[in-house]
């Protein structure tokens, strides 16, 4: 994948609102098959898409960038043909590839998600302060009035600030979705009243919040959108955002990927669990493997 392809891709991704790692190799100690500057891209469901260097290499790649997007964190990747695996600083991991064939790279594994969307109902000034506000921290706000207008199945939050009109009609669809947050800009008593008449289940009533945002004693429309921007962040600082893939299928929030990981009974390196992983087959189960060599090792060993 040349560059010009690997950035339209890259703004392709970006658009579809789906998460992914952008690998780009900054320093390379020879012998090694990858130069610096070469760059691939790597999906929620582990496809790997440009090129990094050799088999071993990418299965690190893999493993430790997939690690990251759940985590939410770019880091700098040195890998090393030896050694045990440390982390130097918060932004630096050294890993050890004992099936590297000498040499050493450095590969910075740029994680790439999606904003917090938000699902807006309304035209109320406070409604109007949310679209201005969230933009200004980068959010992904997106608004409406018309309450049929169905709820994101990625939506991280759905607030509702039409003071009236058919919020039980947009409630529920955001409930029926899953959204974890659910903002209603009502009083106290109203709002209330408005979860008893809808007759929501304990779990259900427990995203929906309301009055909206945090207490923070905020009076005007926009220190009001501030407050409830700032119950939406910290949501998303726990949670994460959710995880679109290339299909369009929504998975669970990216800090809850459930990454599955197994050890290379060869080298005895972690690998990513993916439809694409190195593979066999034997009586106890599936075996996975870094790459093509250990796994032929294993198998010439189990068949002497």
């Amino acid at each position: 994948m040349i560059r010009a392809e690997l950035l339209a891709r890259v703004s392709e991704l970006r658009e579809s609102r789906q998460a992914f790692v952008l690998a780009t190799v900054v320093r390379v100690a020879k012998p090694a098959s990858a130069h610096a500057g070469d760059s691939a891209i790597l999906l929620s469901d582990g496809t790997m898409e440009g090129f990094v260097g050799g088999m071993c290499s990418e299965s690190t790649v893999r493993t430790h960038g997939l690690r990251q997007l759940a985590a939410g964190r770019s880091v700098l990747l040195h890998i090393m043909p030896e050694g045990r695996d440390s982390m130097a600083q918060e932004d630096e991991l050294t890993v050890g590839n004992p099936c590297l064939s000498g040499g050493a790279l450095d590969i910075f594994l740029e994680v790439m998600r999606p904003p917090a969307l938000v699902h807006l109902y309304g035209d109320t000034p406070v409604a109007r302060a949310l679209q201005a506000v969230g933009a200004a921290a980068g959010l992904d706000v997106r608004a409406t009035t018309d309450a049929a207008v169905p709820v994101p199945p990625d939506a991280t939050a759905v607030v509702v600030a039409s003071q009236g009109g058919d919020e039980h009609r947009v409630i529920t669809a955001a409930c029926d979705a899953g959204v974890p947050y659910i903002g209603l800009l009502a009083s106290r008593r109203r709002g209330s009243a408005l979860l008893d008449a809808l007759g929501l289940d304990a779990e259900q009533r427990d995203r929906v919040h309301t009055p909206a945002g945090l207490d923070i004693g905020a009076q005007s429309p926009g220190e009001i959108a501030v407050s409830i921007l700032a119950e939406v962040i910290a949501l998303g600082r726990t949670h994460g955002p959710f995880i679109r893939s290339e299909s369009g299928t929504v998975t669970q929030p990216a800090a809850d990927l459930g990454l599955v990981e197994a050890i290379d009974p060869i080298c005895g390196m972690s690998v990513a669990v993916t439809e694409t992983a190195i593979r066999a087959e034997t009586q106890d189960g599936t075996v996975y493997f870094c790459c093509p060599g250990c796994r032929d090792a294993f198998l010439a060993g189990t068949a002497g």
